[in-house]
């Protein structure tokens, strides 16, 4: 879950992201039936821990997240998926309390119809950082 709270730190923290889609609109794990929209959900779809001999201090980890937007139109979807792009890639250093992160763009999902005939569309990323252990 870590790898999900490094993506989600950093969409709340992007200016860009939250002039679209209010920090409480930025969940993790499942989006409420009533949410307004546009949201994210911010999930991990999942995770390899680099094998070590011994587990001393800390371990690399590698997790896929996936960002979903959930819109109202698919312009909406369109320009908050490049904002949720912008904001993640590319991004290293010491985030979220974790040191040695690099976030990776890893593709963009289908164009897929949500509930209530929303708009939705994922972004993936490739998140790697160092876990204590």
């Amino acid at each position: 879950m870590s790898g999900t709270k490094i993506i989600g730190d950093l969409l709340i923290a992007d200016a860009a992201v939250l002039a679209e889609v209010p920090a409480a609109r930025i969940k993790a794990g499942q989006l409420p039936d009533a949410i307004a929209l546009p949201a994210l959900l911010v999930r991990k779809i999942s995770g390899v821990e680099r094998v070590h001999l011994q587990r001393v201090g800390s371990v690399r980890m590698t997790e896929r997240v996936e960002v979903t937007v959930r819109a109202g139109s698919y312009r909406e979807q369109e320009v908050i998926i490049k904002l949720v792009r912008n904001a993640c890639a590319g991004v290293t250093g010491t985030k979220s309390g974790f040191d040695g992160v690099y976030v990776e763009n890893a593709g963009t999902g289908p164009d897929l119809i949500g509930p209530g005939n929303t708009f939705e569309q994922s972004q993936d990323f490739k998140v790697g950082f160092n876990e204590p252990v």
